[in-house]
């Protein structure tokens, strides 16, 4: 198409209609597609739109009428020196351009224009759809489950950049997952994705990972069997042969996803993202949540909130799934330093600390531990920071008699003869059961003299170490 000057959008949207009506009414006019290609090309963003709607009503008439070739397609020199009939050359050369404008699609979800992504994705979503119920490949046999995983790879794999920050598109392609045959396909082609990436560079750029997470996270499988049946690509029924109908295989392929995307080295923002997910979104879903454990063990290593969120799935393989993990109080153990003060996730490590801790079935000497090492820490830290650690420390001898002899031990040693080891790394060696909390009273002390009130709680008096009436200890927690 020939253009002199530039064209007007209402210009250009009659000159690409007339080039569509006369290709759809006649085979003799099939060049003039290369002339609404061209415009794909276009650097005007309106002219490059109307090309797009353009090639969507125009491919999407030749899919749904039957035009382009289907089975292996040819190469176009076999089809200038082939001696087959016109109506096959014609359906092998209409091919070819449909190939053309899919891959120039591709292209154009990288179009600096946000309007131009969407419309892109939005055409080649319609070819998948087009392509399901009028399917380019033979079937293999009768009743042989058939999508257009070429292109729909190629879309994913066009979300999935390693250039382009495509969070708000992959936003928009989420509403096609909430059918299951694009859900369960997604999944698939977004573990072939990670792996050909990572494979590719050996430096991925963070703008990959990124983009992965954000497709992954939005990935939600539903609970029941039944709910499998919300088809993107149309059957005249569905049969029970096909994988894709089940739920159990929607769950492989989930694992399959997330053991690809995090068995390689993340940036520590993701680290955090996928822990935070990984409680509700993630091994609820999984076909082995156990296999988790090298990922998650790895986590722990890393320290700070991410060790803490990595226990807290951790604690939810043992409890939930049987896993065997005898190192996990000793990593909470060290995760408890001077800086669960000053964090600000140190809310969080409360909770979850508290979470971890709530079994009555622990050993008195782990609890003891955990108690005189969160009192040893709360000496220096901040004074409000004691309005986290002493109802934590309380909570823990109100849950654990065994460890109230920590307040009331009338024999108990000196102070400057301690048998607790604060450097001792393993909490059964700390000697913490044989110590006493007489950090309650240097916190008492403290806070009398800057005239501070503590939170009040009921209490039953105790006798021994801490058993004066009114004292610090006795208005943070009961002993009964």
């Amino acid at each position: 198409m020939e253009r002199e000057r530039k064209q007007s959008p209402a210009d250009a949207r009659r000159t690409l209609g007339r080039l569509l009506q006369a290709v759809l009414a006649s085979r003799a006019e099939a060049n003039s597609v290369f002339d609404i290609l061209a415009v794909l090309q276009s650097e005007d963003q309106e002219e490059i739109q109307e090309a797009v709607r353009t090639c969507s009503r125009l491919f999407g008439a030749m899919l749904e009428r039957g035009e382009l070739f289907v089975g292996q397609l040819p190469s176009e020199d076999a089809l200038r020196t082939g001696s087959r009939g016109a109506t096959r050359k014609y359906k092998v050369w209409m091919r070819h351009r449909y190939n053309s404008c899919c891959n120039r699609l591709q292209e154009l979800l990288a179009h600096p224009s946000f309007q131009v992504k969407e419309l892109a994705l939005r055409t080649l979503m319609k070819f998948v759809q087009l392509e399901g119920a009028q399917p380019l490949e033979k079937a293999q046999w009768e009743g042989h489950y058939l999508f257009p995983h070429t292109l729909f790879k190629a879309v994913v794999g066009g979300l999935l950049s390693p250039e382009e920050d495509h969070s708000l598109l992959i936003s928009q392609f989420c509403q096609y997952m909430e059918y299951d045959d694009i859900r369960y396909h997604t999944m698939q082609a977004a573990t072939s994705t990670t792996a050909r990436i990572t494979k590719q560079q050996t430096e991925v750029p963070i703008i990959f990972w990124n983009n992965a997470f954000a497709l992954l996270s939005a990935v939600s499988l539903p609970h029941q069997e039944c709910s499998v049946t919300s088809f993107y690509v149309k059957h005249a029924e569905l049969s029970d042969k096909w994988k894709v109908t089940h739920l159990k295989e929607h769950r492989k392929a989930f694992q399959e996803m997330w053991l690809g995307f995090l068995k390689h080295k993340l940036p520590l923002s993701l680290y955090k993202k996928v822990l935070v997910a990984m409680h509700d979104s993630i091994l609820p879903h999984l076909a082995q949540p156990t296999l988790m454990i090298d990922f998650l063990t790895s986590a722990c290593d890393v320290g700070g909130a991410i060790s803490l969120l990595a226990l807290n799935g951790l604690f939810i393989l043992i409890h939930k799934h049987n896993l065997e993990y005898p190192d996990f109080y000793q990593k909470l153990y060290g995760l408890l330093d001077p800086s669960i003060f000053h964090v600000k996730y140190r809310a969080r490590f409360f909770h979850l600390a508290d979470l971890f801790l709530s079994s009555s079935h622990l050993p008195a000497y782990l609890v003891a531990a955990f108690a005189k090492r969160l009192a040893r820490l709360a000496l220096t830290a901040p004074p409000e920071a004691l309005l986290m650690a002493l109802p934590f420390i309380c909570n823990l001898l109100r849950r654990h008699p065994a460890c109230r002899i920590l307040v009331h031990r009338p024999q108990g040693p000196e102070l400057d003869a301690d048998p607790y080891n604060p450097d001792e790394v393993d909490p059964a060696r700390s000697h913490a059961l044989e110590s006493c909390l007489w950090e309650l009273q240097i916190f008492e002390r403290d806070l009398k003299k800057k005239g501070s009130e503590p939170v009040p709680l009921e209490f039953i008096p105790a006798r021994g170490l801490l058993g004066r009436q009114n004292d610090l200890c006795a208005q943070f927690f009961t002993l009964s």
